[in-house]
């Protein structure tokens, strides 16, 4: 996965692209070549170029992860304390409207009230990611659900609002003047 797209976001992943920065930096002192590296590594020439460049300049601690990209707000406490409260649901915290589920906004909110620390939205989505954290989707469906009502809408009314399935004809490219089969 390439950076831009997410990767790299927990320190796992962090330490991993570091290991492999380094590796390059022993190989690049052992006078290998930026393709034979790149294929190895399985990463491109480019990455392997830039780096030989930060290496040349300050050696094999210019390689080395400059640490989180942004701060984390809560502490490791607050951040358990956040997860137990998530578990419990968004009912107990008086969103008692027809959606059960969490949402960034939700949380953003939650963390505002319980911690008074700020977070953006997109702040919130990568908090939650870089704790493991992803979207999801009910693994159970709601209890009002009416599969009768369901199927008499699927017989009659979805044909209604579908419509006709059109039959093969010549067309036109014309705007003005269509071609009728």
């Amino acid at each position: 996965m390439r950076y831009a797209q997410g990767g790299g976001v927990t320190p796992g992943e962090q330490e991993k692209r570091e290991r492999l920065r380094l590796e390059a930096a022993e190989r690049f002192a052992r006078g290998e070549k930026t393709e034979v590296i790149a294929r190895e590594l399985r990463v491109t020439s480019r990455s392997v170029r830039r780096w030989r460049c930060a290496w040349q300049l300050g050696g094999g601690q210019a390689l080395r992860s400059k640490g989180p990209v942004s701060v984390e707000r809560l502490s490791a406490r607050q951040w358990e304390r956040l997860e137990r409260e998530l578990m419990r649901g968004p009912l107990a915290h008086g969103w008692g409207d027809g959606f059960q589920g969490w949402t960034l906004k939700r949380i953003k909110l939650l963390i505002g009230r319980m911690f008074h620390v700020g977070y953006t939205v997109q702040g919130v989505w990568k908090l939650l990611r870089r704790h493991g954290w992803s979207a999801q989707v009910p693994l159970r469906r709601a209890i009002e659900r009416d599969e009768e009502a369901i199927e008499v809408w699927k017989a009659q009314v979805w044909p209604q609002v579908k419509g006709q399935r059109r039959t093969w004809a010549p067309t036109s490219a014309s705007r003005t003047r269509q071609v009728r089969g």
